[in-house]
């Protein structure tokens, strides 16, 4: 069966066809049209632009997934089984873009909609051409999101530590704002962290909550710390690289060390990193490294699936139409605080 998912939370524009057989999930397209140049000037999303790109983009970007699955549009009631949709959590009018476009050719076409949980999606970003091992702890870890979820089985969730204030990805965001690095702040902090010599005497920066012994994550007082630092440093714009390696580190510290005792706790068969921050060299590096000391299977999405896309939505999608879990499409709505 094949699936056309619809992805707009932010400020992405996405659309990917998949095909799916039994266990199996393989991609036959998936299209972004990023506004991150647009934002750039602004220093964060503008809701109000971003949804109207959405409106701009998300028809040419569905044409073109379908045109990349070699569907033509008169084909696609009887060549597709269903359509998968993010309806939450995000911007509210972003994701009303999405959902309505998707509601309108859902009755076009009489198929059936698929609500996506937008960090279900990215958990599912895992399983896009693999077979991870159930069952797995994964750290979600986004601009918007930092999360530990236990996932005994598909579709069966249990969010065993959050952040009590900033995700990783907003503190990479604010970190890179106080260095003068510019949006999008994580990769800007890892650029100038891989520049980085060994100073002496180091930068030290806390690693907030790491040997707490719930799961949960805090990373203000981390951006604070930082701030006082280079306060305190008359010279630090020439140590930026050293400022950045030092703040890097202490949250992939933090971030790996709670995934590990969470994953030996839970007797998880496998640990799984997904969502924007899953770009991170360093972490990817770190995680994976000290997975495998524990002997446990290491999954994660390959670069291109770990920032918002359509791919992910459309693996969700899958199970879950699988599954039965369908909605009426005029019965479907945002919820910009939708949980997992």
């Amino acid at each position: 069966m094949k699936i056309l998912a619809i992805e707009s939370s932010c400020d992405e524009t996405a659309a990917a066809i998949a095909e799916g057989r039994g266990s199996s999930l393989k991609l036959c397209s998936n299209i972004i049209s990023s506004q991150i140049a647009i934002h750039k000037k602004y220093g964060g999303v503008v809701p109000e632009i971003a949804a109207r790109e959405h409106i701009l983009s998300i028809l040419p970007v569905i044409q073109e997934a379908l045109d990349g699955a070699g569907i033509k549009s008169s084909e696609a009631k009887k060549r597709l089984s269903a359509i998968a949709v993010t309806t939450g959590p995000g911007l509210i009018t972003s994701l009303m873009m999405g959902l309505e476009t998707a509601k309108t050719l859902a009755y076009s076409w009489n198929l059936p909609i698929v609500a996506v949980n937008h960090i279900e999606g990215h958990l599912y970003s895992n399983f896009i051409d693999a077979k991870p091992k159930l069952p797995a702890v994964i750290l979600t870890v986004s601009g918007g999101h930092t999360q530990l979820v236990y996932m005994p089985n598909h579709l069966s969730y249990t969010i065993i530590g959050e952040t009590r204030d900033d995700a990783a990805g907003e503190a990479f965001d604010k970190a890179a704002k106080l260095l003068g690095l510019g949006y999008p702040g994580g990769p800007a902090v890892s650029k100038e962290a891989l520049k980085a010599a060994q100073t002496i005497p180091p930068i030290l920066l806390p690693r907030p909550m790491m040997n707490e012994k719930n799961y949960d994550f805090s990373f203000s007082g981390l951006k604070t710390a930082l701030l006082y630092a280079i306060q305190k440093d008359r010279n630090y714009k020439k140590r930026i690289p050293e400022y950045c390696f030092a703040f890097e580190q202490a949250v992939v510290d933090v971030l790996t060390a709670k995934t590990i005792r969470a994953a030996l706790q839970y007797k998880a068969s496998s640990v799984m990193l997904a969502g924007g921050v899953a770009a991170n060299r360093t972490l990817r590096e770190c995680l994976a490294r000290e997975v495998k000391k524990i002997g446990l299977t290491f999954a994660m999405p390959k670069m291109e699936y770990t920032t918002d896309n359509a791919a992910m939505i459309a693996a969700a999608g899958y199970f879950k139409f699988k599954a039965g879990k369908t909605t009426p499409w005029h019965k479907l709505k945002v919820d910009p605080n939708l949980e997992l």
